[in-house]
């Protein structure tokens, strides 16, 4: 492994392309930083694995970034910060954010009623992490948490909006309509790409809270602390890979980073292929 100098990229993983919520976000408010992104397609969604395989995934993925040479991981995936992370930060020397605490942060700070519905994976949900992290700031708060399994396909598919997806959204969210909410949590990073149709469903009272844009804060934050802040003027350079479908990548790239075809370094992952140094991949 390098050693960690601010002028390494930051290293961020997801289940998918969920965590590309999270890169926008921090390529937006840091982007003299670079980044190399990982999103691990081919065995989404997590949240219907067990615990135990989201961790030997985690494990996995962040060995082969470490590999590359990074200064930071940002575990952009809520149901891998869930059950992972407290093992992450004990095997690596570079700093760890996930983006359970600062979701939690902003619903604690965003309701007024202290009625907080939290939405995620199977995972993310049974784990009661969200639940646990709101009462720490905020013991008076009620939060609501329900599973959405079906919400992650959906995205992956790159179906977000139309009238079968709201019909889908209306009846998954229905538990929750009736609880006189006033902040809910995205509690997925794949979750923000729905995020108007969900607006619609659960209407204007309801707050809804992504963790993207705090988690970029707190990546900032962690970077000063620890005097590794890039000093190189931006724009930073990132690398993208995929153990899916490259072109899949691209295409969320432009529509969420602004990241055109012929501009994306994507390159896709085979782990069948790999001999553990993280050097077999796929232009």
């Amino acid at each position: 492994m390098k050693a960690v100098q601010p002028g390494l990229p930051i290293g961020i993983f997801d289940s998918g392309v969920g965590g590309l919520t999270v890169a926008s976000a921090i390529r937006e408010w840091l982007p003299h930083e670079s980044m190399i992104y990982f999103g691990d397609t081919a065995r989404c969604p997590y949240g219907d694995k067990t615990p135990e395989e989201v961790r030997g995934f985690s494990v996995q993925i962040c060995d082969f970034l470490v590999e590359q040479g990074i200064k930071m991981l940002v575990v952009a995936c809520n149901t891998a910060t869930a059950v992972a992370l407290p093992l992450l930060r004990q095997r690596y020397s570079v700093p760890v954010v996930g983006v359970i605490e600062p979701g939690a942060s902003a619903a604690a700070n965003a309701t007024t009623l202290g009625r907080v519905g939290v939405i995620g994976t199977l995972v993310t949900i049974h784990s009661g992490a969200y639940e646990r992290a709101v009462k720490r700031l905020r013991p008076d708060v009620e939060v609501y948490s329900l599973a959405c399994p079906k919400f992650v396909p959906l995205v992956e598919k790159g179906e977000t909006t139309g009238p079968l997806v709201e019909t889908l959204v209306k009846e998954t969210l229905q538990p929750l309509l009736d609880q006189q909410l006033d902040a809910l949590v995205l509690g997925c990073t794949h979750y923000p790409l729905l995020q108007d149709t969900i607006a619609k469903v659960v209407g204007p009272r309801v707050k809804l809270i992504s963790s993207a844009e705090k988690t970029a804060l707190e990546v900032g934050r962690v970077l000063k602390q620890q005097h590794l802040e890039a000093s190189d003027p931006p724009p930073g350079n990132h690398v993208f890979y995929t153990t899916g479908d490259g072109h899949r990548m691209r295409a969320f790239l432009a529509g969420w980073l602004g990241i055109q075809e012929h501009e994306a370094d994507v390159r896709r992952v085979d782990w069948a292929l790999m001999d553990g140094t993280g050097s077999q991949f796929e232009q």
